[in-house]
């Protein structure tokens, strides 16, 4: 019986080890995938967010949809959206900005995915980013939840994220 949830725990020590881990997840990638990035201002959500688009669609310039909400970009064969939620207050909100859609054209990435309260998909790769002020490296941690779980497993296994 598969578990519910798998967990890694890592620490991204620059912009190297971001662009390493953007890769890998980009090579993983399938449509109605979901990724929730978590963590305060300034932790590297929309850095990270970056590389795995550029990842996929190389030379792309990947600005923080904190005042347009969702960008999207087309890759070969997949279509990402990607959405800042912290200026949002409601789920209602959220609702008009259509994720079903992008979920059924490609993969969703979520920065503040906190807002979305009963509306986060039960199938989900949660990447939680902390950081300590004046330090550039992040503390991860990478949770699979529901079909993300046994990805996410196979990857540490084959030690992909090291």
């Amino acid at each position: 019986m598969a578990c519910d949830s798998y967990m890694v725990q890592l620490t991204l020590d620059g912009m190297q080890a971001t662009e390493r881990l953007a890769r890998v997840l980009a090579g993983c990638l399938r449509k109605g995938d979901f990724i929730a990035l978590a963590g305060a201002l300034g932790a590297g959500k929309t850095t990270l967010a970056r590389c795995l688009v550029q990842t996929l669609v190389p030379g792309e310039e990947v600005p923080s949809p904190t005042f347009t909400l969702v960008q999207a970009y087309d890759a070969p064969g997949l279509r990402i959206a990607h959405a800042d939620l912290y200026r949002l207050r409601s789920e209602r909100e959220i609702v008009e900005l259509g994720f079903d859609e992008a979920l059924e054209a490609g993969v969703l990435i979520v920065e503040w995915p906190d807002r979305m309260g009963g509306l986060m998909p039960a199938d989900r790769l949660d990447i939680i980013l902390e950081v300590d002020d004046g330090v550039e490296e992040r503390r991860t941690k990478i949770i699979g939840r529901g079909a993300w779980a046994e990805r996410l497993r196979g990857l540490h296994r084959a030690r992909s994220l090291s």
